[in-house]
């Protein structure tokens, strides 16, 4: 967005030279960003000829700034700068461009520069290899324009957490690592919000054993949750499944989604599932069954019905799984179905 003001003002003429002469598509950029054309200062062949030292094409150049064509209103230095950042875990310099191609945004926020470089160096000393950083600067930027101290903080809560609940020193790193790779997500959050939502699990009669393996299963997502949204889920399943704390907490142990989803989406995934002719009783036993969107629940039931299979009579265990698991189980129901009755290359017995 920008102000009627900027918008009276005119393309700056140079700029448009400098882009043309890369075969860059200007109207893809004054539809995206208009405003990078009005700047008095870009700095165009600077960082194309930087991009060029790192091995990318013509063709690269041009799609990487017409992706974001604020790149150009960096100083060669700061671009320098974070080139030389991303190459301490990068490979190569091919990987390095090849990565700026898929998310030049990532790349090309240089206001962080200080803290990402802190926050890059904290994470290769927690023992996150490379690659993992890489992958965490490119999906979750943002988990690197903390502070390190914040990041570290979060890190030591979680630490002194685990061992609390019971976790061994010797598979703390562990822990942590994988948390961090499965959701790096949770340093966006505060060590009280992480320390608030564990104490009402422990509220809630959950063990330090059973709030380690929640926190396991969920994959560091229940740290973006908070205490209100959790109680009023728990305690919708309770009414629809009329069961006692005791079963209802084993019931989240078997399906940390009940703990996860709000209330709308579990409304929602129930109604879907009832609509089917699907009993509650079913859902009570196969509660993992919420873990999926009405829309796929739709989609694997008349699959499973094409073949036959009446999911109304049957186990909801077939519904369950990812892609993948489901369409090992829909093999298994499909070749049974085919199955001969008889064995065709055995000797038939025929009486004379």
């Amino acid at each position: 967005s920008y102000t009627t003001d900027s918008k009276s003002r005119e393309e700056n003429k140079k700029t448009l030279e400098s882009l043309y002469s890369l075969s860059v598509d200007v109207t893809k950029i004054r539809r995206l960003k208009e405003w990078v054309l009005l700047q008095d200062v870009a700095y165009v062949k600077e960082i194309a000829g930087i991009l060029q030292e790192m091995g990318a094409d013509e063709p690269t150049v041009a799609n990487i700034i017409e992706r974001c064509p604020e790149a150009i209103l960096h100083t060669p230095a700061e671009i320098n700068s974070q080139r030389a950042l991303w190459q301490l875990v990068c490979q190569n310099e091919k990987q390095l461009i090849k990565l700026i191609e898929q998310f030049p945004e990532s790349f090309f926020t240089t206001e962080y520069h200080q803290n990402q470089k802190a926050n890059i160096l904290f994470f290769q000393e927690l023992g996150l290899k490379n690659n993992i950083i890489t992958r965490f600067l490119t999906s979750a930027p943002n988990i690197f324009y903390n502070p390190v101290e914040k990041n570290k903080n979060v890190i030591e809560t979680l630490q002194r957490n685990y061992l609390n609940l019971g976790g061994s020193e010797a598979n703390m790193k562990i822990w942590i690592l994988k948390l961090l790779s499965q959701n790096p997500f949770i340093l966006l959050n505060t060590s009280t919000a992480i320390q608030e939502n564990l104490e009402f699990l422990q509220k809630n009669d959950f063990t330090d054993q059973e709030v380690l393996q929640l926190l396991s299963k969920l994959k560091g997502f229940i740290f973006q949750l908070n205490s209100t949204t959790m109680h009023k889920s728990m305690l919708f399943s309770k009414n629809i499944f009329k069961c006692s704390d005791q079963e209802l907490k084993q019931l989240v142990l078997k399906c940390p989604a009940l703990l996860y989803y709000s209330v709308p989406v579990l409304e929602e995934r129930l109604e879907g599932l009832l609509k089917q002719g699907i009993s509650i009783a079913q859902i009570r036993e196969t509660p993992m069954v919420l873990e999926l969107t009405t829309q796929i629940v739709q989609y694997r039931i008349k699959k499973l019905s094409a073949l036959g299979y009446d999911i109304k009579s049957g186990n909801l265990e077939s519904l369950n799984g990812t892609k993948k698991d489901f369409e090992v189980t829909y093999g298994k129901i499909q070749s049974k179905k085919e199955r001969p009755i008889f064995n065709p290359v055995a000797p038939l017995h025929i009486e004379d």
